[in-house]
């Protein structure tokens, strides 16, 4: 088996210039202003299934995208060659469409003064030197942690290393030309217990720019196997009201539904929930959320955004106060408002946790619904109406009792939102959310 895989990138350098090339080519075609994209990068995934190698995947990617400008009209091509021909090729197909696309008086380039213009080193580039063997083993050593935690973890869907590194260069006729290199790492375990139709199954992962920073995996391994085993024998519940805690690993995706609302193109397409709630109360006053681009080796961190416009740290809800969008320059323009450095969506989204950990969570909620996994997708991004089939455990007294399945959670998200009472400090720094469990003081929970 060659384990030796070439990652060697384009210098930064020569993705710069390829950059430059493709804008400078542009103006010469007769476009009014252009912007581009010039990325690269390399992948390697090794999957071990009881013991033996299930995948080996390897990718090399590389792709121009470019965007051109006819005084209002807007013309977007992409190549993955990167040779002068195909390059000027694409430029000249984007052009085309420009020419017979209609007139959008939003359309353009950001403004000048909103370019980034200061590139502090981020950290988030750290590159894995682990070859496929190495891979095979790690990914070994953590299937078999898991069937060593608990006899009755029984079967595998497999362990997991993944390395993922990559290299990118923005452009734009106004001057701005930056990028960065970049990597993503993560290992994951997802394994089976029980039998029949009573089995269950759970995983467990973690992520980082730098994999000494991703939890041992023995212990990815040990994890998957408690979650596994701890949801054998479940039960169905009653139709009730209770309390709900969604447990750290899901509690973010809340989040996601807000982030959606309150993102430009719903908001100037009037197909959010949230219209018109600038500067209003959107959560309980126990809420703070922050949007952070600049966390060292922060898996959503940058110093600009995908048009180049400078990123800056934010408080976006204050005592649940909704204090802020997510725009870039075209949904932006649409709204008669500035960009916020959010073309391409949030970066570091922080929820301020509160001061109970997990445990502590349970003994405030007494009674109710401890949710561990989410099924369907039952959310209607215009009314807030959520309804999501649901898997996890009731809980007595502030104490776990058994585990529950075949359940429904529902409810609409302006009430849930404005009904949080707790968040934990048992924050997960699992991606770009960073959130501990959230406790909801009531919802509608089906069962049989």
């Amino acid at each position: 088996m060659n384990s030796k895989v070439s990652k060697a990138f384009h210098s930064a350098d020569s993705l710069q210039q390829l950059a430059a090339d493709v804008v400078h080519y542009a103006r010469q075609q007769g476009a009014s202003a252009s912007s581009t994209e010039v990325s690269e990068g390399f992948g390697q995934t090794v999957t071990v299934r009881h013991g033996a190698v299930e995948t080996i995947e390897y990718n090399r990617d590389k792709g121009m995208s470019v965007s051109v400008y006819i005084g209002q009209r807007r013309g977007n091509a992409s190549s993955s060659d990167f040779s002068k021909k195909a390059l000027r090729d694409t430029v000249d197909a984007a052009l085309n469409i420009a020419r017979y696309t209609a007139e959008d008086d939003c359309a353009g380039l950001p403004d000048a003064d909103q370019l980034a213009t200061e590139f502090p080193d981020l950290d988030l580039y750290h590159p894995w030197q682990i070859n496929v063997e190495q891979a095979i083993a790690l990914a070994s050593e953590c299937e078999q942690a898991a069937f060593r935690t608990d006899k009755r973890v029984n079967n595998s869907e497999g362990a997991t290393v993944n390395v993922n590194e990559g290299r990118f260069v923005q452009a734009n006729s106004l001057g701005f030309i930056a990028g960065y290199p970049s990597s993503r790492h993560s290992v994951s375990c997802s394994v089976i217990a029980g039998k029949g139709d009573g089995m269950q199954r759970d995983y467990w992962y973690g992520s980082a720019r730098d994999a000494r920073e991703i939890l041992k995996v023995e212990e990815i391994g040990r994890i998957a196997a408690e979650r596994t085993v701890r949801r054998l024998n479940a039960r169905k519940l009653d139709t009730v009201q209770c309390p709900v805690l969604f447990e750290a690993p899901i509690a973010g995706g809340l989040f996601g539904h807000f982030v959606n609302a309150v993102s430009g193109s719903s908001l100037y397409r009037k197909s959010s929930f949230l219209l018109d709630q600038l500067d209003k109360p959107v959560f309980s006053n126990n809420i703070r959320i922050d949007d952070v681009p600049d966390i060292p080796r922060g898996l959503g961190s940058s110093a600009f955004d995908d048009e180049g416009v400078r990123t800056r740290r934010r408080a976006v809800v204050e005592e649940g106060v909704l204090r802020g969008y997510f725009l870039g320059s075209y949904s932006a323009r649409k709204l008669g408002m500035q960009t916020t450095g959010n073309a391409g969506g949030t970066h570091n989204l922080i929820i301020r946790p509160g001061e109970l950990d997990f445990n502590g969570l349970l003994r405030k909620m007494q009674r109710g619904l401890l949710v561990t996994e989410l099924l369907g997708h039952g959310v209607n991004p215009v009314t807030g109406d959520y309804s999501r089939g649901a898997a996890g455990f009731w809980v007595e007294h502030g104490e776990i009792q058994y585990p529950v399945e075949e359940i429904t959670i529902a409810g609409n998200l302006k009430d849930m939102y404005k009904h949080i009472a707790a968040v934990g400090n048992d924050v997960l720094v699992q991606g770009a959310r960073q959130c501990g469990s959230v406790l909801i003081e009531n919802m509608t929970v089906a069962g049989r």
